[in-house]
């Protein structure tokens, strides 16, 4: 039965790879298929001689695909991992996750998800928590107490008119 693991090559297709530069009697002697003169006739001659446009410039670079975000990612622990790796009662903090690998850094905080169940009271002190994660460990009969690095706001651009507003303000009182 014929299939693609024994087909066979027809034997028209294949041809005989050009010896060139290899004196007149083989075909392709004296110039060897170059020409005369001329840079592309020289060695080297190819690269360098077409101005390439700015599109075939961009076409030959390799493209970085996707987006990389410059915020950092707070390391992630899930209910399931504090069930396994805790004690009812005890408190759970960024060191202690670090103690039981459960991170591998708390330099840019922890968060605390709702995979799994958890059936121990824990004291939980994190950096962020999300909603259902909070939810069961409060249900769970403990704390959910976010701690670390606070946001600290910009100062707002003040409107003139709440410039000038203040300054009679300021100006009544005297």
């Amino acid at each position: 039965m014929l299939s693609l693991h024994n087909l066979e090559k027809n034997k028209a297709s294949t041809h005989r790879k050009r010896r060139v530069g290899r004196g007149d009697a083989s075909g392709m002697g004296s110039y060897s298929t170059r020409g005369i003169k001329g840079q592309r006739s020289r060695s080297g001659g190819k690269s360098g001689l077409a101005v390439r446009s700015i599109k075939s410039y961009l076409l030959r670079i390799p493209k970085v695909r996707g987006f990389k975000s410059l915020q950092p990612k707070m390391a992630v622990v899930n209910l399931e991992d504090l069930e396994k790796n805790f004690s009812a009662g005890s408190t759970v903090n960024a060191r202690a996750m670090l103690r039981a690998d459960l991170v591998r850094s708390i330099t840019k905080g922890v968060k605390v998800l709702s995979l799994g169940k958890l059936t121990k009271n824990l004291n939980v002190e994190a950096t962020a928590f999300s909603k259902k994660a909070a939810e069961a460990i409060v249900k769970a009969g403990g704390k959910a107490v976010v701690v670390g690095p606070k946001k600290i706001e910009k100062d707002k651009p003040v409107k003139k008119d709440e410039v000038k507003a203040k300054e009679e303000v300021k100006s009544e009182d005297k």
